[in-house]
């Protein structure tokens, strides 16, 4: 692996106009694909195979009319006087003749005609149904719906929109431009150099448009989710500028003993590309594993970013020794001053030397610290977001917050009940039984007048419930009336399934909830193998897993701790607070053990260089974390700033995104793999190496630190093999 890494930072170094040139022109190409071949993105969360999908797909089959795949919207209409009032019946009716009007509009339920008005009349309910998912509502649509407002808000009314048909695509505004802003501080600290800064930078931006130009191409082919680009983007300006730091980092020490620009550039790519080539499989062995969880959209998130990290790898290997080539030997030494002249022991080295003296004490503190913050993961409550959780000054928030006042919390997330009476001989009768058996269940919820297909062999029933659509006791009514469906169907032959907004959130909620210990038995499993495959250790990987678990437990609850409670939400810019999004725990655990693993190849290959060199297992210890600690930290501090920035974004998704993956990064860099990590090493000493002999035999040696590739080139033959490169 060395030695053909070697190669081939050479040969991007000697040839590298043409390496630039075919970078761009990939560049260029997928660039003009996005221009032309771009398609909509989608914001449904639909997951095949559960209740509520299959009871959809059975609408649009034998109840087309019923437009139940299409969007909806909830129309408010409220004054301070009586809404049915001459005036307010006017209004009323003015606002569901423009709402009938609106663009893709299937239908309007008239309040006044189904006795939609709040008990003190002040307010009045309109549904809005749509031929189409909202996902395919364009921002004109959504203008048009609006529009019909007008007249009646020119009247003294005022009307609030809720529902999915007016939730826009989540969007990031410019806030990663703040993340990479920081980090090019850091680079520059970093490195004391505005070349040696800026390299990482341009890779990472090119590696990122690549990668965001192909998702956008490929969108005019497949359905992709809106948050699909979002995390590609995260995740790709973090690896790239950490790749390319961790390859210019040795470079630049390479140049500084004396070697020649074209054998630093070599070496480097040979050592740590070694290095960033195992720590993009574990980050993309962890993206890609959410493919098998059966969840479409995370499967297709998980894609992309893996996609993009790739590509980030790859660049880092190629075009990176490129760009090198053009830059020569001014990236040998920094000419911003920042700091005084370091001595000659490191911060890095002084840290290391303090946690090997005090290691029992320092495991103990930290890992008390880890549990701390742990404790509020104890209490996480997952959810889909919903009106209720858009900001406070949005129409969809004052929609809600009119009709949970006007008519109950339940009004906002009816359910929908689907009769299958094919089988039945009776079919009236078992309708009649379906909506007397739900009715009668202990929560008690409003069931409406039955609608049936022209067929007359399948049903709707509406059941409106007591609490709200995130509510626990929602979730147990779904369930309760899912368990009338035997009864049902011994006694009539009939078939009832619930499906609507409210009981799809719930089915994806807990697919992904079961989905989460077998995703992450997957991803921990494939990266134990290859992380003892780079290091040929067992107590290593063991130690790195678990660790892992630490840092993800201790996100959890901080997350649980500012997105539930409600903690440092002004702080932070969080508007508003409520379940944490269901795909989030899962989410976050393939993304930050993917980047937890690049710290811990980077951080412990250095060590194990040292300590397959000859040194000492404490003396290895220090020395590689005296090498490695810096760039880690360098490293840490850019992926906080990029991922820190998405909290700054206007959906909450993204805000908790970017929130859980910069804490994660911090809990994991500075607690785990900074404290925890050299903690353990000193306590281990020669025990961390540890491989059974039998293993040592069967496990090919992929030489990740370099030590067969110092061999070759220090031996007396060394020019030989730098000739035939050539």
């Amino acid at each position: 692996m060395a030695s053909f890494l070697y190669r081939l930072g050479r040969f991007s170094f000697r040839r590298r106009a043409l390496v630039t040139a075919v970078w761009a022109a990939v560049l260029v190409a997928l660039g003009a694909g996005a221009l032309t071949l771009s398609g909509q993105l989608s914001n449904s969360v639909t997951i095949p195979g559960t209740e509520s999908q299959k009871a959809i797909d059975q609408l649009a089959d034998r109840f087309p009319e019923a437009a139940a795949g299409g969007a909806t919207a909830r129309v408010v209409i409220s004054t301070p006087g009586d809404i049915t009032d001459p005036a307010g019946q006017a209004a009323i009716t003015g606002l569901v003749k423009g709402l009938e009007n609106a663009p893709k509009v299937a239908g309007v339920v008239n309040p006044l005609q189904m006795q939609a008005i709040s008990p003190d009349k002040h307010v009045a309910l309109a549904q809005v149904s749509y031929r189409v998912p909202g996902f395919e509502l364009t921002d004109a649509d959504r203008e048009g719906l609006m529009a019909a407002a007008d007249a009646a808000k020119a009247a003294g009314y005022t009307v609030d929109f809720g529902g999915d048909a007016v939730q826009a695509m989540p969007a990031t505004n410019a806030t990663e431009g703040l993340g990479v802003a920081v980090a090019a501080v850091v680079l520059i600290i970093t490195f004391g150099s505005l070349l040696a800064a800026g390299i990482p930078l341009l890779t990472a931006l090119i590696g990122v448009g690549i990668g965001m130009a192909g998702i956008t191409t490929a969108s005019g082919f497949l359905e992709l989710n809106t948050n699909t680009p979002v995390l590609a983007l995260m995740i790709g300006l973090a690896v790239g500028i950490d790749y390319a730091l961790f390859i210019v980092s040795r470079y630049r020490h390479e140049l500084t003993i004396g070697r020649d620009p074209e054998e630093a550039a070599g070496r480097a790519t040979g050592t740590a590309g070694s290095a960033v080539v195992f720590a993009g499989l574990t980050v993309i062995i962890a993206l890609a594993g959410l493919t098998v969880v059966g969840i479409p959209f995370l499967g297709e998130m998980g894609i992309a970013a893996a996609i993009t990290v790739a590509i980030a790898v790859v660049i880092a290997l190629t075009l990176l020794p490129a760009i090198l080539g053009f830059a020569g030997g001014k990236l040998a030494g920094g000419k911003i001053r920042l700091r005084r002249k370091e001595s000659t022991t490191t911060h890095g080295e002084r840290w290391a030397k303090f946690v090997a003296r005090h290691r029992i004490p320092v495991l103990i503190a930290a890992i008390a610290g880890l549990a701390i913050v742990a404790v509020p993961a104890a209490s996480m409550q997952l959810g889909l977001p919903n009106d209720s959780t858009a900001a406070p000054d949005t129409t969809q928030r004052k929609a809600y917050d009119t009709v949970a006042r006007s008519f109950g919390e339940g009004a906002n997330g009816p359910l929908v009940i689907v009769v299958d009476l094919s089988g039945s001989t009776d079919r009236q009768a078992a309708l009649q039984q379906a909506a007397a058996g739900i009715g009668g269940l202990p929560e008690r919820p409003i069931v409406t007048p039955p609608k049936t297909n022209r067929g007359g062999d399948l049903a709707l029933l509406t059941v409106i419930p007591k609490s709200g659509p995130s509510s626990t006791a929602t979730e147990d009514l779904v369930s309760d009336i899912r368990g009338l469906n035997a009864k049902l169907g011994s006694a009539t032959g009939a078939s009832l399934a619930v499906t609507g907004q409210t009981a799809a959130n719930i089915d994806v909620s807990e697919k992904l909830a079961d989905a989460m210990l077998p995703y992450l038995a997957l991803i921990v499993g494939l990266a134990f193998l290859l992380l003892m495959l780079v290091f040929r250790s067992i107590v290593v990987p063991l130690k790195a897993t678990l660790g892992f678990l630490g840092s993800v437990v201790a996100t959890f609850g901080a997350v649980v701790a500012v997105f539930q409670w409600g903690w440092l939400t002004d702080l932070l810019g969080v508007k508003t607070t409520g379940p944490i999004m269901s795909m989030l725990p899962i989410l976050l655990i393939g993304v930050l053990f993917g980047l937890a693993m690049d710290y811990q190849v980077f951080l412990v290959t250095r060590m194990r260089e040292e300590y397959v060199h000859g040194a000492d297992p404490q003396q290895a210890m220090v020395t590689g974390f005296r090498h490695g600690s810096r760039v880690v930290v360098a490293a840490a501090l850019i992926m906080i700033s990029v991922f820190a920035g998405f909290v700054l974004a206007e959906s909450s998704l993204i805000q908790s995104i970017g929130f859980a993956l910069a804490f994660g990064v911090l809990v994991d860099a500075f607690v785990i793999r900074m404290t925890i990590v050299p903690a353990l090493m000193s306590l281990l000493g020669r025990g961390a190496w540890w491989l059974p002999k039998w293993l040592d035999r069967v496990l090919p040696d992929v030489d990740v630190e370099g030590e067969k590739l110092a061999k070759q080139l220090d031996a007396p033959d060394e020019r030989e093999l730098v000739d035939a490169t050539k």
